[in-house]
């Protein structure tokens, strides 16, 4: 495997972990990101559950 000359600079949670990844990153499909800083990236799933939370009420304003 050849060395990136561009990695990606973003933070990544890995809910499967529970660690923050940033240059060395597991698999794709076991993260939640990128976010812009390592602070940020801790609070994945806090953000995740706030997103789910306002989707679900634009849902339910769509619906009635």
């Amino acid at each position: 495997m050849t060395e990136d000359p561009n990695p990606d600079q973003g933070w990544y949670f890995n809910p499967r972990t529970h660690q923050v990844e940033h240059h060395d990153r597991g698999r794709a499909s076991d993260l939640l990101g990128p976010y812009p800083d390592e602070q940020t990236a801790r609070r994945a799933l806090e953000i995740a559950a706030e997103r789910t939370r306002q989707a679900d009420a634009e849902d339910a304003e769509f619906d009635d």
